[in-house]
């Protein structure tokens, strides 16, 4: 029997991707919730939380969900994301991916998510959905 690729878990929350002036301070409502992710370029600042708590007049794409991959992975583990987002690509899914020291984050449109799960759960990742 083939043995399972990796764990995962469906956080329960939808998330927006936010696109502020690089000049703003990280405002309060973005760093409100269990997941929030804030990069900084020379370009813009970046947020990804909770789609609940974005103020009405914010440029952001809204409607993702946030696939945990369970860590910590080492990091010598090579192609975690390449597998995943490859599987995603060959599906016709589109991901926005977030890594962080411990593992990575995989978000996907609400309107895919069960596809995305089913995809995953075929190649043999397991994926756990919060309960509210």
């Amino acid at each position: 029997m083939l043995e399972k690729k990796l764990n995962m878990k469906l956080l329960k929350e939808k998330y927006g991707v936010c696109r502020l002036d690089k000049k703003e301070p990280i405002p309060n409502w973005g760093i409100d919730g269990e997941f929030y992710s804030i990069t900084k370029t020379e370009d813009e600042l970046s947020i990804v939380c909770l789609e609940d708590n974005i103020p009405e007049k914010i440029q952001c794409e809204k409607e993702w969900r946030v696939l945990k991959i369970e860590g910590p992975l080492d990091f010598s583990l090579v192609g975690i994301l390449a597998a995943i987002s490859n599987l995603m690509a060959k599906n016709s899914i589109s991901i926005f991916a977030i890594s962080t020291y411990d593992t990575d984050y995989i978000l996907v449109k609400e309107k895919y998510i069960d596809k995305a799960i089913m995809v995953l759960v075929n190649d043999r990742y397991e994926v756990a959905r919060q309960v509210t």
